[in-house]
């Protein structure tokens, strides 16, 4: 009896032996990732588990004297054998903290979330913020980063996925690392050729109808016609917002008047919001202030390190001032981004270098990588697409009929978003 019970005992510790010999539950093997810190469990209400860690990254991927900073990455698992979505993000992951988020291909794929804050926003700033380092390069190096960390845990087929400037992050990581991940899918991404594309002013000069365009001009004639009017009620409103600007405020309304149109086509306001032209001046300023926020154009704002990138590399888009030149404060736009929205120690300092958009576009042009862009007809951005290039078998490019910066693969038409589910199973996902 007593030897039954040594070996009973014997094959117990055997069997616990390997919990402590190799680390099992996911907390335990995000614990054993080289580099991976400060580990929290999260609340969802849509993955298993859901755990925000922190990644040691080098400021400089090419230069380990630079110094490190730490990335927030957030995980949301699904299963070791399910496939993986990287998500790409252009900006700060805070909205991705939410116990209800969830990111649109892990829910259509039932995959694992990698969700990756981009350097130089919110908590994946460096200190000192040396802006030299913040380049699509070394974005893509954080990415490649994680995603070797992640190989061993998540084996199978990855998809890069980003919304907007993440759409973008994730064209540029997969031009420079081609083979990190099996597809990607950018959402509405523009692919920009210069600080002012060009290629907006235009669009907007076109989209939607007639009707709509003469509704929107409309409008943004009648705030500068009110201009005398207008500006109280904005100096109000930037000391209620704690918001300076560099500039006069005539000037930064007739930036918010401009700005106007792009906006409400951007997120598909519906023309029948805009108030009767004869309405009061409040009513006027507060439709005009719910699309183009002021705080756009103030300084110290959040996504600074946005116009840094996008100044140098990434590009933008201008304002057409012809029809509005009667009443404008401002001699002309261009030049906006640097003068207004830049760091102070950046201003007039920055040039913008094509490079980047030559590096995608060769990519592009010359490889047939599997990918699916989606965008929406009527978003501004729109206007600098990716090209499409003829006998490419992979690129596929699907507009979302009426579709705004809002356009996902969810709210396709059932015909377009069942094809692209059925694209994303033949490439094994």
């Amino acid at each position: 009896m007593k030897r039954i019970a040594i070996n009973i005992l014997l094959l117990l510790v055997l069997a616990v032996l390997p919990a402590f010999a190799a680390p099992d539950g996911l907390r335990e093997r995000l614990a054993a990732l080289e580099g991976v810190s400060g580990i929290e469990r999260l609340e969802s209400d849509h993955y298993a588990e859901k755990y925000l860690i922190r990644v040691t990254q080098r400021v400089d991927p090419k230069d380990p004297a630079a110094g490190t900073f730490t990335q927030r990455v957030i995980v949301g698992h699904a299963g070791y054998d399910r496939p993986t979505v990287i998500v790409t993000e252009g900006y700060g992951a805070a909205y991705a903290l939410n116990s209800r988020y969830r990111e649109e291909l892990t829910d259509l794929l039932d995959a694992n979330l990698v969700f990756v804050e981009h350097r130089y926003f919110l908590e994946s700033t460096p200190e000192p913020c040396d802006w030299d380092y913040l380049t699509a390069e070394n974005s893509a190096y954080d990415l490649h980063r994680v995603r070797d960390l992640f190989r061993a845990l998540y084996p199978g087929k990855w998809l890069s996925t980003g919304i907007s400037k993440g759409g973008q992050t994730a064209m540029i990581y997969r031009a420079f690392f081609p083979d990190d991940v099996d597809a990607s899918v950018p959402y509405v991404a523009p692919l920009c050729r210069a600080v002012e594309d060009g290629r907006h002013e235009p669009f907007l000069r076109k989209v939607g109808t007639r009707r709509e365009r003469k509704a929107v001009e409309a409008f943004q004639l009648e705030i500068l016609k009110r201009k005398a009017e207008m500006l109280p009620l904005l100096e109000a409103y930037a000391e209620r917002k704690g918001l300076r600007f560099r500039v006069p405020l005539a000037e930064a309304l007739d930036y918010c008047v401009l700005e106007y149109s792009f906006a409400l086509w951007q997120w598909g306001t519906s023309t029948r919001r805009i108030p009767p032209l004869t309405s009061d001046d409040a009513t006027l300023f507060d439709h005009l202030v719910a699309i183009s926020d002021p705080a756009y154009f103030a300084e110290d704002q959040p996504n600074i390190s946005f116009f840094v990138q996008a100044a140098r590399e990434l590009g933008y888009y201008g304002y057409d001032t012809r029809p509005f030149r009667e009443y404008l404060s401002i001699a002309d736009a261009r030049g906006y981004l640097s003068r207004l929205m830049l760091p102070r120690e950046l201003v007039g300092k920055v040039a913008f270098s094509p490079a980047l958009y030559e590096k995608v576009y060769d990519f592009l042009k010359d490889n047939d990588p599997r990918m699916i862009f989606i965008y929406g007809e009527i978003d501004p951005w729109s206007a600098a697409m990716v090209p499409r290039f003829r006998g490419k078998k992979n690129e596929r490019v699907f507009v979302q009929p009426r579709g705004s910066h809002l356009a996902r693969v969810g709210n396709m038409p059932e015909e377009t978003r069942a094809e692209i589910i059925e694209q994303l199973r033949e490439w094994g996902f």
